[in-house]
Parts: C-alpha cells; structure tokens; sequence
C-alpha cells in the first residue's frame, strides 16, 4: 500500500472575527480621522439629499402657479446644495482613503516584519509563493478596495440609511412602500454571500498556489533545464492558472444572478412608492411634490444601493485577502528578547540531536559533535546524508525534533535575538540587496565606518575589485545595479561574517557557487573569514576538508567517521573512498 500524499501546509488564514477584531483596533488607533471621516460623509449625504426634497417642494409651488421668484430661490438652493455637497463628498474620500491606506500601510509592515522572523524550516515547508502571494496580491487587492470601492462603500451606507429617514419623514407610509423592497435586497445578499465567500477564498488561496508554481519553476530553472522538465512545469503552471480561470468565472456567474435579484428589488421598491403616492394623492394625504420627492429618493438610491451589492464582490475579495494577512500577523511569535547570556567559551556542541521534517523519517540520528574554541571541523558526506541540516540546527535555523545544541555551555534558545552575536551561518545561497554596495555589507555592521569596511573586505581578498569598480563601495549593486559574479557574491558574504565578528560560525557549502576556475581563490578567503573562530565548515570541495582541524563524516543521519585528514585516509573507510574519488575526478 502507498503511503499518503503529505498534505499541503499553508500559512494560516484568519478568521472573520478575528479579521473584524483587527479592524477594531486599528479604528482605535486613530479616533479622531475616524470620528472626523464618518461627520464629513454624514453631512456631505444628508446635504446631498437637500436637492430632491428642494424639487418636491418646486413641484408643488409649480402646480400652485407661484411666482418666479418663488422658483428662482428654490433653483439657487439646488445649487448650493450641489456644491457643498460635492465638496463634502470629496473631503470624505480623502480622509477615507488617508485612514484606509495608514491601516494598510500598518498591516503591510506587520506582515512583512512578521513574515521575516518566521523560522526558516517554517517558510520552506509551507513555499515562498504563498507568503510572496500574500504580501503583493493579497496587499494590491486591498489598496485598490480602500482607493476605490470603500470611499464609494461608505458614501453609499451613509446615503441608503438617510434617504431612508428623508422618506419616513416625508411620510411614513410612502418611506413604509419603499422599504417593501429591503427586504428582497437582504434575501438577494442572503443568497448570494454564502455561496460567494468561500469561492473568493479559494480564489486566494488559488492565486497563492500559481504563484508558487511559478516561483518554483523560476527559481529552479537551471535544473528544469538540465533535466528536460520544461513541460512537466509548464503543465503545473497551466493548471494552476486553470483553478484560478474557473473559480473566477464561476464567481462572475453567480454574480449576475445575484444582480437580477436586486434589479426585481428595485422595480418592485419603485412601483410600490408610485402606486401608494398615487393613492396618498388621490385621497390628499400627500401632494404630488412629496410624491415625487418620495420617487426621487428612491430612484436615486438605485446605484448606492447597487454599489452596495455589487461590491460585495471586491469587498469580499478584499475581506479573504485580509485574512490571509491578518492570518500572518496573528502567528504567535517565537522571537525572545536578547537574554544577555554570556557563554563560558566558543565551543560549539550538538548533543544527542535528532530531526525529522515530517514527523516520520529521521534526517538526522543522534548526532553528538564538539566543535572546540577555535577549531575548524569539517563535515563532509554524500548527497542527502544530513550535512545542510546540522549546519542549520548548529546555526540555530532549525529547532531539532530532540537534542540540545550549545555555545560555551549555553542552549541556543537561551541567547533569544542575541543569537547572531554568537554564531552566524553563511550558505550557498547568497542574497545580494539592491542599493549601494557599502549598505549591503553594513546589513552586519549598521554603523561600521569606511576604513573598517575594507579591511573586511581585504580579509577576503575583494578589496581591489571593489575598488576597481566605477563608484567604488558606492556602486548600486543588486537587482537592476552592477552584476557581480557567484564568486564575488560570495565573497560579499564572507566580508559581512567578518564584520560580524561572531565567535562562532557554520558555512554551509559556501563556496559550491563558485565554479572550479574561482573555487580555490574562496576557499581562501573562507579560510581567512573563519580563522581564529570555532567553525563547522559543510564541505562541497574535499580541499576544505584536508585543510581542517578535523572531519567529521556524514551517512545517512549518523556520524560514521571523524578524525584528521591523515587519519581518515590512512583508516580505508568511507572518507578514503570520498578522497579517492576526489582525486581521481
């Protein structure tokens, strides 16, 4: 029997109370825009109205044959009307939009500064697509709501609920016929958002996965190539894109039927009012200029309340991006303030340490490895033997399913954010940021002046090409800046763990992108970079190896082997078969 599929790992997506219960707070951060939003809109709505019952009262002055004076002065307060009416409209959706994009501006770095303090082994098993997805699709999606459809939102709520008091107050019974159609628009709503909700989640959920799709095959594109994978990808990222094509026209189906429900509210709200005022009429209970007033307040209600319902689409939209974000801000943190634990000494130690990813199979088996104060130790192995993994539990990146590690006697977790001033980890893939080519390597030294910056940089033999660059450490690096080779990006790298300063350190294959013609050359500067720390070095060249301390020899989760260079060799075991091999590539 095959054993299950592992199931997908998604970040977690919040829920509507709790989406609701940020939105709270956040209004409560700001009472005074808030309060000042909701008095402009209101009087901006409530002027808005003064023009239709200025009209009713026109009807019947015109019906009464009053003079034209009459009639001018009513004309004049339209248009006053108009214009402060207009003015207040656009003075709320200013402040709609600066109190909305200050809450998304807020949730925006609370989900990137959240998201950059997950655990590494976090953001690998649930895939960078998701989270890329949610810090720029969901994030555009709930800019362009509160630019364009909240301001709209609101000014529609605002003008709904007080068109519906100006009717009541013109008389009850024609406000009575034209609430007859409420009534169809909440069964229209009640319809339509239990069915709409959960497509536009999976929308999002299904954009979050295309997103991955892509990013997978971006990233790993030279081994697509290499393997001919082209089309197995392309077929990944085609039906990807496909769940998002037919959840979408599926949402756009069910939307047209939900606005013919509230077209037959509309025809139904609008007749009960001209049939009623009619009556009314007829009997002298209303003039005809109320009537009309009544008609007027109704009709022109036809594209807030539309705007309503038909944006729910987007706002639901809004809504499930919302919890995706908010999802993320709400993952409780594992951060823990710098303890200032002092460690005895520089040695590095991994006791009794076990892994497993899933839950099932040990990557790592009771590992136990002393690293003394200043020594280099080397960790070589075949592919898949568990090397990267110790190199990510000795650095702290991955809280071991058993085990302890220690620096000078001191669990890691102990240090809490003070963990990089003890040991810094630097792997194959190197991340070099886009700006001046000084900020890059002040990420390690925020305040490192110029003359210290060089010296780092000359411990690992990159100060002359800097130097030769056309702005020297100035120069723009990074995406859309000067290109730097593997080599020089990796020597970049190094430069930062010097200024750094750690007494301890992990490399983890730091020298793998470097090619044979530049290998050599790196080695050096990792050797120069680590020495006089205590360093467990991954391997990727067995010349590394020879030159360490010691080496420690990786299967299948265990350490099979340890002992010098010399040692090993002359021991005939698995590490004299990897150097034979070596040598004889």
């Amino acid at each position: 029997m095959s054993a299950p599929a592992n199931p997908v790992v998604r970040l977690p997506i919040a829920s509507a109370r709790e989406s609701w219960a940020w939105l709270r707070s956040e209004f409560g951060r700001s009472p005074g825009l808030t309060a000042l939003t909701v008095g402009v809109g209101l009087v901006g709505a409530a002027v808005s109205l003064v023009p239709i019952y200025v009209f009713g009262i026109l009807v019947d002055q015109v019906r009464a044959h009053e003079p034209p004076s009459a009639i001018v002065s009513v004309v004049a307060v339209i248009a006053v009307a108009a214009i402060v009416g207009g003015a207040f409209a656009g003075w709320a959706s200013v402040l709609i939009s600066r109190l909305g994009e200050s809450m998304l501006a807020r949730l925006r770095e609370r989900t990137v500064e959240r998201a950059l303090a997950l655990p590494v082994s976090t953001v690998e098993r649930v895939g960078k697509g998701d989270l890329l997805s949610r810090v720029g699709d969901d994030v555009s999606v709930i800019g362009k709501a509160v630019a364009e459809v909240v301001p709209n939102l609101v000014s529609a709520v605002l003008l709904v609920a007080l068109s519906m008091v100006a009717m009541l107050g013109i008389d009850w019974r024609l406000g009575l016929a034209g609430a007859v159609a409420l009534p169809m628009y909440a069964l229209a709503l009640h319809w339509y958002l239990p069915r709409s909700g959960p497509m536009f989640a999976a929308e999002r959920v299904a954009m979050g996965e295309r997103s991955q799709s892509l990013i997978a095959s971006m990233t790993g594109a030279r081994t697509v190539r290499a393997y001919g994978l082209e089309d197995q990808h392309l077929a990944e990222i085609d039906q990807a894109s496909g769940r998002v094509r037919d959840i979408a026209t599926g949402v756009f189906t069910l939307f047209t039927r939900f606005a013919g429900r509230g077209n037959r509210a509309e025809f139904v709200g609008l007749s009960a009012i001209l049939v009623v005022g009619f009556v009314l009429v007829k009997g002298d209970l209303v003039t005809v200029g109320e009537t009309t007033a009544a008609a007027l307040l109704f009709h022109r209600l036809f594209n807030p309340i539309g705007m309503l319902m038909y944006t729910f689409g987007e706002i639901q939209s809004a809504g499930a991006s919302l919890a995706r974000l908010v999802g993320v801000v709400n993952i409780p943190s594992t951060r823990t303030p710098a303890s200032g634990a002092v460690p005895a000494n520089a040695e590095l130690r991994l006791s009794g340490v076990r892994h497993s990813y899933d839950g099932d199979r040990e990557v790592l088996r009771g590992i136990d490895v002393r690293v003394a104060p200043g020594e280099r130790v080397a960790l070589v192995g075949s592919t898949g033997a568990g090397k990267t993994t110790v190199a990510a539990v000795a650095a702290g990146s991955i809280v071991p399913t058993a085990g302890v590690v220690t620096i000078g006697g001191v669990p890691l977790a102990a240090f809490g954010d003070g963990l990089r001033e003890q040991v810094v980890i630097v792997s194959q893939e190197v991340h070099v940021f886009a700006g001046p080519l000084i900020e890059d390597l002040r990420l390690a030294w925020p305040s490192a002046a110029v003359p210290a910056v060089e010296a780092a940089l000359a411990t690992v033999g990159a100060l002359d090409w800097v130097r030769a660059l056309d702005a020297g450490l100035d120069t723009v690096v990074g995406e859309g800046g000067h290109p730097l080779t593997a080599a020089q990006a990796q020597q970049l790298a190094l430069a930062r763990l010097v200024l750094a300063d750690p007494p301890v350190v992990v490399l983890d294959e730091a020298t793998a992108e470097a090619g044979s013609a530049g290998a050599r050359d790196l080695e050096v500067a990792a050797d120069a970079a680590t020495r006089g720390r205590t360093a467990l070095v991954v391997a990727h060249r067995l010349t590394q190896a020879a030159s360490a301390d010691r080496v420690l020899v990786l299967e299948h989760g265990e350490v099979v082997e340890v002992g010098t260079h010399a040692e090993l060799v002359a021991a005939h075991g698995r590490y004299a078969q990897l150097w034979a091999a070596w040598e004889g590539r």
